[in-house]
């Protein structure tokens, strides 16, 4: 398979979800809201897990294998504290801005909120789809294809959770799709900034790898598992965890 194509799919996922709001006449219940946030929030986790911090335990050397991992994964968790305090955006529910001030109507700050947690995951995919080609045993083509698909799964439902409720505000379909799709199109960038930054610096892959970890479960534990938990029917958001986990698990040792 072609490695645009890899770094490309999980937009596709983006932009597929988007597009059920010329599909869906109804808005998303909040129970199935609930799970998919979850899902998303499973897939994620495993993906860091299996995807991104074992490989990069494994292919570390000298005393302490564990350092890379863990000073990547602390980095990864900074860089997206500091982006989550500088740009400016808003949670679909919350009525208080996040960032720097600014003059940015809710529309956008809302489509800022869903672009800043889909970068890390475009970084992974680069970061990941890197190792493989620099032939690291650690990581395959097919693993970071894998990766790849997950991200593009749970993106799935996170552009229809973006696109549709914006529809419901009165914001025009087309209006809504393109917001949806514009919030996916950071991850090919992100990914392509990460495959070629890294091919440059083999030495480094797995602080890149871990890094790249610890930026997506920043967005899991501040975003996504807050919104899957909050009011009622938070048991749902809890199942969706455990489905998007197993989900992911399988995909990445049947597959990876």
């Amino acid at each position: 398979m072609g490695i645009a194509l890899i770094l490309i799919i999980p937009f596709l996922g983006t932009l597929l979800g988007s597009s059920m709001v010329f599909l869906i006449k109804k808005d998303l219940s909040p129970k199935l809201e609930k799970f998919l946030l979850g899902f998303a929030s499973g897939v994620m986790i495993a993906a860091s897990v299996w995807s991104l911090l074992i490989p990069a335990i494994e292919m570390s050397k000298g005393k302490y294998t564990w350092l890379p991992a863990a000073v990547g994964f602390l980095l990864g968790i900074v860089f997206l504290l500091v982006l989550d305090s500088v740009i400016p955006h808003l949670h679909r529910y919350s009525n208080k801005p996040e960032g720097i001030r600014s003059g940015l109507s809710k529309t956008i700050m809302l489509v800022f909120a869903v672009t800043l947690h889909n970068f890390p995951e475009g970084m992974a995919v680069g970061v990941a789809l890197a190792g493989a080609m620099l032939g690291n045993v650690g990581i395959t083509i097919a693993g970071a294809l894998t990766l790849s698909l997950g991200i593009a799964i749970q993106n799935f439902p996170e552009g229809a959770i973006i696109s549709m409720p914006l529809a419901g505000e009165g914001i025009a379909k087309y209006k809504a799709f393109g917001y949806g799709v514009l919030s996916g199109v950071v991850e090919p960038i992100g990914a392509t900034v990460a495959l070629l930054f890294v091919s440059q610096i083999e030495g480094l892959l797995p602080y890149f790898l871990s890094f790249a970890a610890g930026a997506m479960i920043y967005v899991v534990v501040e975003e996504l598992i807050p919104e899957s938990q909050a009011g009622e029917h938070s048991n749902i958001g809890t199942i969706g965890v455990a489905i998007g986990f197993v989900f992911m698990m399988i995909l990445d040792v049947a597959l990876g």
